[in-house]
């Protein structure tokens, strides 16, 4: 029963691994092991309950769930032990997922697949782990696979935890072998929570969803105290005050309960519908007997990619607004602002933590609201500094300022890049040709290299990671954490249609690639653009400097179709009339550029969605 379950038989922890290595899989196996989905319901990627998760075979959010289980070896044997379980996104844009995934936990599952070793994620998540103290249990996946390796990546594995190779236990997720004694060893090895009960109820907001029936739903791990149903709460950030309609567990569908006590992690409901009273890494407390201290929270995010997001129909902007609100509730690690174009209308400014996860959302967005957005190509954070002193931030090219820069800054990253040591070459050359600096290599085996470049983020959203697979036949694999910025020789490029700039087109780049992308974009919009009653040159210039030209030709009416013989001069002075037309036409001519052009232009789905349905 929840509320009564003592702090020393409960055991909260969570898988970790790289993308793809069967945590869900694994999941699936320990829930019908435990006995909390029956044969029935039971499907393949039980947790992963959105339809993009389970179309692309990935997970995108943290699921917790609730399992009872009866310990069958060992000295605890016939002890009943209650597991809180949470399986975690393995992509690097969802790390953020992971990190407080891991702050509600005493232990995490390392799982590596035994047909593929040691992946960049399976290092960062590792680090991530030992970082928030938790103690670590090694684990071979797949063993059943007839390309599996467990010997050779036990040794791998040990050396890098720190522990013997006999240390790693072995489980095949799919046939379930293995699995009974992982979760013996869960008991045996993770310990229980630690919290005092009689101490002012302190719960830590994980995770929240918004349901249109129930309103925001918190899911909450309890460290102090107890918090029983029909409590009023409050949250410590804003002070507002709610009545609990509703508090229980997920196993793994919500189970109401009278209270939840010391170490149990939980969902309450108050029917509250403003999205913004709920925040991840909130504090909650009961008002009757409030905590003086608030919990640490976590560390906010950085957006590391910028994108913005613009209805089709301006009408639908406010309808935009509201689902990005409700959106933000179930993933911490957005952000957004308004902004508007004098291409696209209204819309907002996000940040992103990755390509990936610029998808989701915009996928997410169109499916589970209904609407129809453009989203235009992105691009990173600058600092620019003036001759004067004065600083600028640029999130979009269009505020990049004009007058004398003395320099620019951009935000790199550490990138880890695993490969078989026959592409070490390949990976060499594509990271230096985008600027990358080279920190150091090692060997982690005789076939294995991992090799960590300080790389400008800017070259590595585009098409890096495609870059990285195509050159290593899709053996390598990529890690990168935010370090900082560098100086660097970036400039503006604009976008003159008819001598006037667009700003929608404006792009800053580094000097060496400057004219390659104006080449590329004067040509595109040369075949976007409809001919026009005149000339239309399409220009792309770093300041007053023209660096690419492509011309849209007129049309020509044929003036002369209605002259049949006759003397030549009247065709003369019909086709000179003509001439001085279309020369005042240009004078006062304006471009206009339909709204399919901009776009065609500015849509990254072109560009991305092959890239991101590949990781």
């Amino acid at each position: 029963m929840p509320g009564s379950t003592s702090p020393a038989s409960i055991r909260n922890f969570c898988i970790i691994a790289h993308i793809d290595h069967g945590k869900s899989t694994l999941a699936d196996r320990m829930l019908q092991l435990t006995g909390v989905v029956d044969a029935r319901q039971m499907r393949d990627q039980y947790l992963d309950r959105m339809d993009i998760e389970r179309e692309r075979g990935i997970t995108i959010k943290s699921q917790a769930v609730r399992m009872p289980w009866q310990v069958r070896e060992g000295g605890l044997a016939g002890r009943q032990i209650v597991l809180n379980m949470i399986d975690t996104p393995g992509h690097v844009d969802f790390t953020y997922e992971v990190s407080r995934s891991l702050a509600a936990c005493e232990g995490a599952v390392l799982l590596v697949d035994a047909a593929q070793g040691i992946e960049a994620q399976t290092l960062a998540n590792l680090y991530l782990a030992l970082e928030n103290d938790l103690h670590v249990i090694p684990v071979l996946n797949k063993i059943d696979l007839p390309a599996a390796q467990p010997d050779k990546y036990a040794e791998e594995l040990a050396n890098l935890v720190g522990c013997a190779p006999e240390d790693c236990l072995r489980v095949s997720g799919k046939t379930g072998e293995g699995v009974p004694h992982l979760l013996d060893e869960i008991v045996r090895q993770f310990p229980g929570p630690t919290g005092d009960s009689r101490a002012p109820a302190r719960a830590m907001i994980f995770d929240s969803v918004y349901d249109v029936y129930r309103g925001v739903i918190t899911y909450v791990r309890v460290i102090d105290g107890r918090i029983e149903a029909r409590d009023r709460i409050r949250m410590m950030s804003t002070g507002a005050v709610h009545e609990l309609l509703e508090l229980g567990v997920i196993s793994p569908e919500p189970t109401k309960a009278g209270a939840l006590g010391v170490g149990e992690v939980g969902y309450l409901m108050t029917g509250v519908k403003d999205v913004r009273q709920s925040r991840v890494g909130d504090t909650v407390t009961i008002k009757g007997r409030p905590a003086k201290q608030a919990l640490g929270g976590y560390k906010d995010p950085k957006p590391m990619v910028y994108s913005g997001l613009y209805p089709m129909d301006g009408s639908e902007y406010p309808d935009l607004r509201d689902a990005l609100d409700r959106l933000k509730l179930n993933d911490a690690a957005l952000r957004y602002e308004p902004e508007t174009s004098a291409a696209l209308g209204f819309g907002f400014r996000c940040g992103f933590l990755g390509l990936l996860h610029l998808e989701i959302i915009r996928e997410r967005l169109e499916r589970e609201f209904g609407l129809d957005l453009i989203s235009t190509a992105p691009n990173v954070v600058y600092r620019v500094i003036m001759e004067d002193g004065i600083e600028h931030v640029v999130t979009n090219p269009s505020e990049y300022p004009t007058g004398k820069v003395a320099s620019v800054y951009e935000p790199v990253v550490r990138a880890t890049v695993l490969t078989p040591n026959d592409y070490v070459g390949a990976v060499m050359d594509l990271c230096q040709g985008r600027r990358g600096t080279l920190l150091g290599m090692d060997y982690l085996s005789t076939e294995r290299v991992e090799l960590r470049y300080t790389l400008p983020l800017a070259e590595i959203i585009y098409d890096f990671f495609d870059q990285l697979k195509s050159r290593t036949k899709g053996y390598a694999s990529l890690d990168y954490e935010p370090s900082g910025e560098q100086e660097a020789d970036l400039v503006k490029v604009d976008i003159l249609l008819h001598g006037e700039p667009v700003d929608a087109f404006s792009a800053i780049v580094h000097q060496d690639k400057a004219y390659n992308y104006g080449v590329a974009i004067a040509a595109k919009l040369r075949t976007l653009i409809p001919r026009q009653q005149f000339e239309v040159p399409i220009q792309a210039a770093i300041g007053n400097r023209v660096i690419a030209r492509e011309t849209i030709r007129a049309i020509r009416k044929d003036v002369l179709a209605k002259c049949y013989g006759g003397d030549i001069t009247r065709k003369r002075k019909l086709l000179e009339k003509q001439k001085e037309g279309k020369k005042r036409m240009k004078m006062v001519g304006r471009v206009e550029v339909p709204q399919e052009a901009f776009i065609a232009a500015l849509s990254s789905s072109d560009s991305t969605d092959t890239r991101t349905a590949k990781r």
